[in-house]
């Protein structure tokens, strides 16, 4: 039997232990540099968006236009990240928030926070978007909206927002523009009564305030005679309409999220109210919402950050490989916006070389796409981090049609003024 000596059991347990630290570092920094290579193998980008829920046919219509955008980029490779010297494929995490502000706010501080993504693309609606726009800064994550234009979301002084629409208040005022120029041409006449309607949210407020900027600016044109606001989602509108008709305006002007406007539209025809002009702001062209409305949705104008009749060949483009990639047609601006957002993403991390977070977020402050679908075809985040492309006019026609009718450099088709009466 061999027999130790005495004392040598001790070292080699001191020894054993004062080696501890060593193969923890070790072992950590081999998961690390294992985490590191996996990371190294794809770009991941997380997508926060509704496809459930209130808001969930724009969510879905964005999220095809992100897939359809990184399918592209995946075709030609991938994303060349200089200091890796190779290209990279993009690979999405997507969550749906189901419509909800607080599930988007917690589902983007997951992605942030667990998913090793070097940015996030989502914030359908303002209202989501203003629930999502607190954890860029918190986690250092670039975040770019693609579907909240509510100038509150970008008047905060975050340093990792991004927004791929327009202000709402040019929304307003380019409806405002676009009377304006109907009363110059002689088909409207100076004076004429506003209804002003909104949803009582911030793109409510900053939709009105640009209208009525528009107005003061130019007096004599319009005079708001009515304003006032309305809770999202509301079944019943019978009592607002009613304070619209008792206004006896002549022209109707509502913000409306989609929902709302699909609620409010037949509401305010079984009214027997006759307006020389109608919008519900951003919303009037899309095509399921016009299978249900049918001929009430005539001649109805709405601003819009795209259209598919602008005469741009990369335009035209995006829309055969929507059709080709989806199996259907686009449906207003919604995917558009996704598709253009994505792109300016996947350039800013190529400017940057890099897939440090910091390096991409300074590169979207100047990534410009010179072949932007968007109205004036550049893409380019402004000094609040918010695009400023001008907006579009489109009128729907009857059997289905919407014309661009505004600006005139754009249009495709001339304005109806005043709505004819039925």
């Amino acid at each position: 039997m061999t027999t130790l000596p005495k004392g040598s059991l001790t070292k080699q347990y001191s020894c054993c232990f004062s080696l501890l630290p060593f193969l923890v570092v070790t072992l950590l920094s081999l998961g690390c540099a294992k985490r590191e290579t996996a990371a190294q193998s794809e770009i991941r980008v997380g997508v926060v968006l509704p496809v459930s829920g209130s808001e969930a046919d724009p969510g879905r219509f964005q999220k095809e236009g992100i897939e359809l955008a990184v399918q592209q980029i995946n075709q030609k490779g991938g994303i060349n990240v200089r200091e890796l010297g190779k290209k990279l494929p993009v690979k999405l995490v997507f969550y749906d928030d189901s419509s909800d502000p607080a599930k988007s706010a917690s589902l983007v501080e997951r992605t942030m926070t667990t998913d090793n993504v070097v940015a996030v693309l989502g914030g359908y609606s303002s209202t989501l978007g203003e629930a999502q726009s607190v954890m860029p800064d918190r986690y250092h994550t670039p975040w770019i909206a693609t579907g909240a234009g509510a100038t509150s979301i970008f008047s905060h002084g975050h340093r990792w927002i991004f927004g791929a629409l327009s202000p709402v208040e040019l929304l307003g005022s380019t409806a405002a523009q676009f009377l304006g120029s109907l009363v110059d041409q002689g088909k409207l006449r100076k004076g004429l009564k506003v209804a002003l309607v909104v949803e009582n949210t911030d793109h409510g407020e900053d939709y009105a305030n640009g209208v009525q900027q528009w107005i003061k600016a130019n007096p004599g044109y319009f005079e708001v005679a009515l304003n006032e606001k309305f809770a999202v989602r509301s079944p019943d509108f019978s009592a607002l309409l009613q304070k619209v008709k008792d206004s006896r305006t002549d022209i109707f002007l509502a913000d409306a999220h989609l929902q709302d406007y699909v609620a409010m539209e037949p509401q305010y025809a079984r009214t027997g109210m006759y307006h020389q002009m109608i919008s519900f702001g951003a919303r009037g062209p899309e095509r399921e919402a016009r299978k249900v409305l049918g001929k009430d949705a005539d001649y109805i104008f709405a601003g819009s950050w795209w259209s598919e009749n602008l005469a741009y060949p990369q335009s035209a483009n995006f829309v055969q490989a929507y059709i080709a990639f989806t199996g259907h047609n686009t449906d207003s601006w919604y995917a558009a916006i996704a598709y253009d957002a994505t792109r300016a993403l996947a350039v800013a991390i190529e400017n940057a070389g890099s897939l440090d977070k910091t390096a991409i977020r300074d590169a979207l402050r100047i990534v410009t796409l010179k072949d932007s679908l968007l109205p004036g075809q550049v893409f380019h985040f402004g000094p609040t981090g918010q695009v400023l492309t001008p907006f579009v006019i489109v009128q729907n026609q009857p059997f289905g049609e919407a014309d661009i009718v505004f600006p005139p450099d754009a249009a495709n088709g001339k304005a109806t003024a005043p709505k004819p009466r039925k």
